[in-house]
């Protein structure tokens, strides 16, 4: 396995005009009914559909120093509050819970360089947030994103923010009634919920000097959150074959959420 050792530094010109634009769509499932339920939730639209940001902006999402392939960063939190109000005008990276506000390994903004070659540098990065609302909050599961800079005009060349699709990827608490304590949790699916500027493929065609796969960047970057994500996890199938030839016992685990992201 070859060892990544190169060092660069990422720089962009802070000056320059970068146009973002934005998209909610509509959300079409929630377990409850929230979605049709809820004013809120049911007239969930984007705060802002295109806003013109300097390029100092995404300055947050590079690191200070040098940097390798495949070691994450932390994501200054200025810009990426600046882009989210662009969806809806009260972000908050503090993951909010029914107790009070205190830190949980969910939380945090992290990025890593997946590849470079002499022109362009592709980042990933991962930001956990969520919206206050009215009467409750919207958890995304995540917002997963990339960065792609030109190096040698120090640009971005491409810039998009997005919460994946999956069968559920977002999770909502709804105080109904004001006079009650507590909140009423749900989740659902919302198709669309994106920032996005510059063209996707660029480069797509390169060869890179040094590079990591996007699945071994995003499990790097999960690691930054969530412990869970440093075992081993193998399927009841696997143990079932593995035990006995390890002389093992089976820890077997049944939960009805994910162990990865905040959509539940």
């Amino acid at each position: 396995m070859k060892t990544l050792k190169n060092k660069i530094t990422l720089n962009l010109d802070g000056d320059a005009e970068v146009s973002v634009k934005g998209f909610i769509a509509p959300i079409e499932y929630t377990q409850y009914n929230f979605h049709v339920e809820w004013n809120e939730l049911a007239n969930l639209r984007v705060a802002e559909p295109e806003k013109q940001y300097p390029a100092s902006i995404f300055c947050d999402f590079l690191p200070k120093g040098t940097v390798t392939v495949g070691t994450p960063w932390e994501i200054e939190h200025t810009g990426a509050m600046e882009l989210l109000r662009q969806l809806h005008p009260n972000p908050s990276l503090g993951m909010r819970a029914e107790l009070p506000p205190h830190k949980t390994e969910s939380q945090g903004l992290w990025a890593c360089l997946r590849a470079y070659d002499t022109e362009f540098a592709y980042i990933v990065f991962r930001i956990h947030a969520q919206f206050d609302l009215k009467d409750g909050w919207f958890t995304p599961s995540q917002f997963t994103g990339h960065l792609v800079i030109d190096r040698v005009k120090r640009s971005v060349v491409f810039f998009q923010m997005y919460v994946p699709e999956g069968t559920i990827n977002f999770g909502a608490k709804w105080k109904i009634d004001p006079d009650e304590e507590g909140h009423i949790t749900d989740s659902g699916f919302c198709p669309q919920m994106e920032l996005r500027a510059g063209i996707k493929n660029v480069g797509q065609y390169t060869e890179f000097i040094e590079s990591i796969t996007q699945e071994e960047v995003e499990h790097k970057l999960s690691l930054c959150f969530y412990k869970s994500q440093q075992i081993n996890w193998v399927s009841l199938e696997e143990a079932l074959e593995m035990a006995p030839a390890q002389q093992k016992p089976i820890h077997a685990i049944s939960i009805d959420g994910p162990l990865l992201d905040e959509s539940c």
